[in-house]
């Protein structure tokens, strides 16, 4: 499952961005460090389910939609120089290795300092939050790098080849693979053998942004006045108030309104009961969705699963007439793959046995036998014919 973490200055609202997203337990507080060891949880991303489009009931999907899940960590609050061990900086850094990509939560409303420290609402600009987790993620795999690097260019004897693979031992643990690096070597042009330590840095920065994919998001927007919001839009970071989202989806869950994480609007259902307090925040609430076109947390875990990781949505099913797994049940699982992915990887998804023994697939859309190489598309539903059963 792919795991995403969410990243950023202690006291930004991560935790709560966390909560909203998973609905699980998490501390939230207005000081650093609330969050010391990495809370765990479940997000969805959300798409149009197939079964609209091919005119069945899957019962599985919500009002038309299907949420998928991943994996949603909130990790220590991260401070400058936290690379050199301060605050939780090395714990921080730790977590953020089972990582496929990075949410950097940004305190939008401007009321923590650089530290996450608390101040007045508006006083602190939130722009010069953006660069620092970039800096302190790449002094941190810099350093990781640094401590083997005398061993390794012993061992390479101004070899390229036989550095990298080394290069590629030292940093296997983080997520990075040797094809990463050979990439991230190919784009910037750079000779590892003779490099300084500049362009060794540099190489790390390269190499951070494309095995961990970031994306910056403006969290506590309802706060923000309107020239942080402006500020941040500026600098086309999505604005986003993850309280409101947690608001949001407890009052659904409590039944007082109707709402489905990412719509941009919610509804009082007919004969709801609602107090006097009740009433009032649903009133903040729908100025805050109106203000921000919703909340920004469903359209976050989405941007960063499609467009940041290039994901695909994919059906498996074993009868393609009737688009039901061996139960009978139609459309059961969705499954969230590589763009590129073959008939051949979406086996190997479902069983390793599946993927071992596979003969061809079908689509079921257009019902033809369609190539093991041939790349499949969003929202495809596809029969997987195997020799395992």
């Amino acid at each position: 499952m792919i795991t995403i973490a969410l990243a950023g200055k202690p006291n930004c609202g991560k935790s709560t961005f966390f909560k909203a997203a998973t609905l699980a337990d998490a501390e939230i507080a207005n000081y650093p460090f609330t969050t010391i060891d990495a809370n765990h949880g479940v997000a969805y991303v959300r798409v149009p389910c197939q079964c609209k489009e091919m005119k069945v009931s899957c019962g599985v999907c919500h009002d038309g939609f299907r949420f998928i899940p991943v994996n949603l960590i909130d990790v220590a609050g991260l401070v400058p120089e936290a690379h050199t061990g301060r605050g939780l900086g090395n714990q921080f850094l730790d977590n953020l290795r089972q990582a496929n990509a990075i949410i950097h939560v940004v305190d939008a409303s401007g009321a923590t300092d650089a530290e996450g420290n608390p101040v007045d609402l508006g006083s602190h600009d939130p722009v010069g939050d953006i660069t620092f987790l970039t800096h302190e993620m790449t002094m941190w795999l810099y350093g990781i790098v640094e401590k083997h690097w005398s061993r390794l260019l012993r061992t390479a004897q101004s070899k390229p080849v036989v550095l990298t693979n080394g290069l590629a031992e030292v940093v296997a643990g983080l997520g990075i693979t040797l094809e990463d690096l050979q990439y991230v070597e190919k784009e910037t042009g750079v000779d590892l053998v003779h490099a300084n330590t500049e362009q060794l840095i540099a190489f790390c920065e390269q190499l951070l942004l494309q095995t961990k994919p970031m994306l910056i998001i403006g969290n506590k927007a309802d706060l923000a006045n309107e020239t942080l919001r402006a500020r941040l839009t500026e600098e086309k970071i999505p604005l986003v108030s993850g309280a409101a989202e947690l608001a949001l989806r407890n009052a659904d869950k409590a039944h007082l309104i109707h709402y489905i994480p990412g719509d941009t609007i919610f509804t009082v259902p007919e004969g709801a009961v609602l107090n006097g307090p009740q009433k009032k925040a649903l009133q903040q609430m729908a100025t805050v969705v109106k203000t921000l076109n919703g909340t920004g947390v469903q359209q976050t875990i989405n941007r960063v699963v499609f467009d940041l990781l290039d994901q695909i949505v994919v059906y498996p099913v074993e009868d393609e007439n009737h688009l039901t797994d061996g139960r009978g049940r139609v459309l059961p699982d969705a499954f969230l793959l590589k763009k590129g992915s073959t008939p051949r990887d979406l086996a190997y998804r479902v069983h390793t046995d599946i993927g071992k023994g596979f003969l061809y697939a079908i689509d079921a859309k257009t019902k033809m036998r369609i190539k093991d190489s041939q790349q499949l598309k969003d929202g495809d539903i596809i029969r997987i014919v195997s020799a395992t059963k």
